[in-house]
């Protein structure tokens, strides 16, 4: 007795109450769990909550770098699908994105929506349908036919120039025939080729009015300085003027009928709406007129006006 209140002071002066074992073990346990588990999620608390506050930008960069991957990849695939099996198209692609299109974001993707709504404009013939590569070549041929009358004119106005009478006299009635609706002969026009050869029609000798109007019959643009479109016809017509020489030797017969169609009218016919023995009949008189001339590069120039205008009453 007197020994368990030993142990009851002692207790009261070390501040705890000495209990039976199984109580003090189980306290012990407590307070271990307390200090393993307790103390931990109090100062896991402010780490916790930074983590939350951190996470949602690191998903949105983890996000946007998945997306800008994807796209890469999408975009490579596709420039390589349309280099693979529409080349032409796709050169034609490339210059509008390069160029200033492809400036604002996402501007890219107007090009198909402008190619659409502007196909002559934007598109080659690759891609014309059979009814816009008539239409359209019918427009172009308009363009150049409106230069046609204002070209004869000029040709008019130097008459009183040419120096020699029988000159003058072949020039005004060649002029008189066109005007009258009259496809002239071959013998007609190269009889003027003194005329095309200096002044006052060759080449270096024809006003800025004249060289702008021919211009426009080759369906080049006007708006350049002079001397530039001068260098530009130059540089036309003698490509013409070879490949003319090439085509005299291969022969008209080994051309097809859209070539032969190509060719007459890349030299002023609208050769749409003629059947294929004539356009190969006119080409005919423009190869025999062509291989006729040396220096006179001016007439075969006006040769794209003189020949065409009448020719089985395409005169419009």
């Amino acid at each position: 007795m007197a020994l368990s209140r030993v142990c009851w002071a002692r207790s009261a002066v070390w501040g705890s109450a000495v209990t039976p074992g199984h109580f003090v073990t189980r306290r012990l346990q407590l307070g271990r769990s307390g200090l393993a588990w307790g103390a931990p999620r109090l100062f896991d608390l402010p780490c916790r909550s930074s983590k939350l506050h951190l996470s949602p930008k690191a998903d949105v960069k983890n996000l946007m770098s998945y997306v800008v991957t994807k796209t890469k990849a999408i975009n490579g695939k596709y420039h390589r699908f349309l280099g693979r099996h529409f080349p032409r198209f796709y050169v034609l692609y490339t210059i509008f994105m390069k160029g200033i299109i492809s400036i604002p974001p996402f501007a890219n993707y107007l090009v198909f929506l402008l190619m659409y709504l502007f196909p002559r404009q934007l598109l080659i013939r690759h891609f014309w349908t059979p009814k816009q590569q008539t239409d359209f070549l019918d427009i172009y041929h308009a363009f150049r036919k409106q230069s046609h009358p204002e070209i004869i004119s000029y040709l008019e106005k130097v008459i009183p120039l040419i120096s020699d009478a029988g000159l003058r006299w072949r020039l005004t009635d060649l002029c008189t025939k066109i005007q009258r609706g009259t496809h002239p002969a071959i013998h007609d026009i190269l009889a003027l080729r003194e005329c095309f050869s200096n002044h006052p029609l060759g080449m270096n000798q024809l006003q800025a009015l004249h060289v702008k109007a021919l211009s426009r019959a080759m369906l080049l643009t006007s708006y350049l300085p002079p001397p530039l479109l001068r260098h530009r016809l130059k540089t036309h017509t003698t490509v013409i003027h070879q490949l003319d020489k090439a085509l005299a030797k291969l022969g008209i017969g080994q051309l097809t009928a859209q070539e032969v169609k190509s060719a007459c009218y890349l030299r002023g016919l609208n050769s749409t709406h003629i059947g294929e023995d004539r356009c190969r009949t006119w080409l005919g008189e423009w190869l025999q007129i062509s291989c006729s001339l040396k220096a006179e590069l001016s007439l075969l120039l006006h040769n794209v006006v003189l020949l065409s205008t009448n020719y089985l009453g395409t005169r419009r």
